[in-house]
């Protein structure tokens, strides 16, 4: 009997470029049940159809023997491998190198060693793109979103990949790296001492109108969040809950095993939380039972919040809680991402992460490239999804374009009389406003500190517009009349 070899099975999605110092954009789930590649049973056919690959050592043969520089052998191959997992034109299966493979492992970590800040790429520059985490040694350093790192320990990173920057970002506990930081006009240098970043993802908290209910949201599905939401359950009763709103907005997925884990903690035993199919059309399920959930129930009332950023497993989890406990799902249509991937170790420094099967849903649905459908339609205002105010210039009377219409709308959300693309008397009338209650020099001109004060202001506002949160509190109240 040859053996079967079980390899990690993920259900995540890539959401943009963002990458957390020291974890990684890929946000994904693993140990399926009965999901696993047999390379014993394929080994044969990869053997017989070793002629298929006689041109491909004929290219890198020839390439090798007649280019007229050193060629990086190294190099061709990684390349070879990175073309052949293109060639699939699946955006979940991918080559990774030891940085990608790196950061793959510890994306789901319950914590990771770093400076605590989150990066993406800009015009070919690592661009810090959101205020970094409070108390990390990114926020002590003074870091802002929109900074601009131009250079890590002298190394120029324009051009650089962004899983290359990552990896010379993160380090030891105790450890310094040297940023060259572009802010706006400004270039300066920072040493940031790294350290243990803890990666919280539930965050718990009774409603202030209505204390019976508590409000969960969940960033994501990583190594502790099964736990963390038993916690978080278990403290809000404490409190005095009755009710829970669940909410997996902007999740863009995680751990196959911890989302099941989860789901099973508002299914009765037995009941399915998730279909599964291979490529031969070979059919499984996971249902929901002790060995699961541990025996945790949640047999409160609850609803999910969903919208368009909510993939894969959060997409695994709302559909179970909708078709199978009949749990409310509030929002917008979610992501529809069906598929699994397993990852593979090549060698010692790379790893594969391959399509390996579909996920459906309870009732055998494949919601990829549609998502699932909410129960209650319900959304934020378009403002919400407006993109930051830039802080690489200052705006000011006189100045036009996308930057000023977002600018205006921002304005007009906090109740001040602006629209449009100009930056005219209106909008300097407003944002004196803005700067007189925030105590900041009244020019009328959109710097740094004006723009922060614009987006706190708005923050503030939204939280007052969360239609999607409002209509789950008044679901949840009449279940709880009745």
């Amino acid at each position: 009997m040859k053996k079967k070899i079980s390899l990690p099975v993920y259900v995540g999605t890539i959401i943009g470029a963002a990458v957390l110092f020291g974890g990684g954009g890929f946000l994904l789930a693993k140990e399926g049940p009965d999901v696993f590649v047999d390379f014993g049973d394929r080994q044969s056919a990869i053997t017989t159809k070793e002629n298929d690959l006689d041109q491909v050592y004929r290219l890198y043969n020839t390439i090798s023997e007649n280019y007229y520089q050193q060629v990086d052998k190294d190099k061709l191959i990684e390349g070879a491998l990175k073309g052949m997992t293109e060639a699939l034109e699946d955006p979940y299966s991918a080559y990774l190198d030891k940085a990608g493979a790196d950061a793959l492992s510890q994306s789901l970590s319950d914590s990771f060693e770093g400076i605590g800040a989150t990066l993406s790429i800009s015009e070919d520059q690592p661009v810090i793109a959101q205020t970094p985490i409070k108390g990390t040694p990114a926020q002590k350093a003074g870091l802002k979103a929109e900074d601009i790192i131009s250079k890590v320990d002298g190394t120029d990173t324009k051009g650089l990949p962004l899983d290359q920057v990552v990896a010379k970002i993160r380090g030891q506990k105790g450890t310094k790296v040297d940023l060259t930081i572009q802010r706006g006009k400004d270039r300066f240098e920072v040493a940031v001492t790294r350290d243990t970043i803890p990666i919280e993802t539930v965050h718990g908290e009774l409603d202030k109108k209505e204390p019976t209910i508590g409000y969960i949201q969940i960033t994501t599905f990583g190594e502790g969040t099964a736990k963390e939401l038993q916690r978080t359950i278990e403290n809000l009763r404490e409190e005095g809950a009755k009710a829970f709103i669940l909410d997996v907005r902007q999740n863009p997925g995680g751990l196959l095993d911890k989302v099941q884990e989860m789901a099973s903690m508002f299914l009765e035993d037995g009941q399915t939380i998730v279909q599964f199919e291979d490529g031969q059309k070979h059919k499984s399920k996971t249902i929901a039972g002790e060995s699961l959930d541990g025996g945790f129930k949640v047999r409160e009332p609850a609803v999910v919040l969903v919208d368009g950023n909510s993939a894969s497993a959060a997409e695994i989890f709302a559909a179970a809680l909708k078709e199978s406990a009949d749990v409310p799902v509030i929002g917008t249509t979610t992501f529809g991402k069906g598929t699994m991937q397993q990852v593979a170790e090549l060698d010692s420094k790379s790893e594969l992460k391959l399509t390996v099967g579909k996920w459906l849903t309870p009732k055998g649905e494949w919601l990829n490239e549609k998502g699932l459908t909410p129960t209650i339609k319900a959304d934020y205002p378009d403002y919400a999804y407006l993109p930051p105010l830039s802080r690489s210039e200052e705006y000011e009377k006189g100045d036009s374009g996308k930057q000023i219409d977002y600018l205006n709308q921002f304005l007009k959300a906090i109740g001040q009389q602006t629209k449009g693309e100009s930056f005219d008397e209106a909008t300097v009338k407003a944002v004196k406003a803005i700067q007189k209650e925030n105590k900041l020099k009244e020019t009328g001109k959109v710097d740094g500190k004006t723009a922060d004060a614009i987006e706190a202001a708005v923050t503030k506002t939204l939280m007052g517009q969360d239609f999607a949160y409002q209509k789950g509190i008044d679901e949840l109240l009449k279940t709880l009349e009745n």
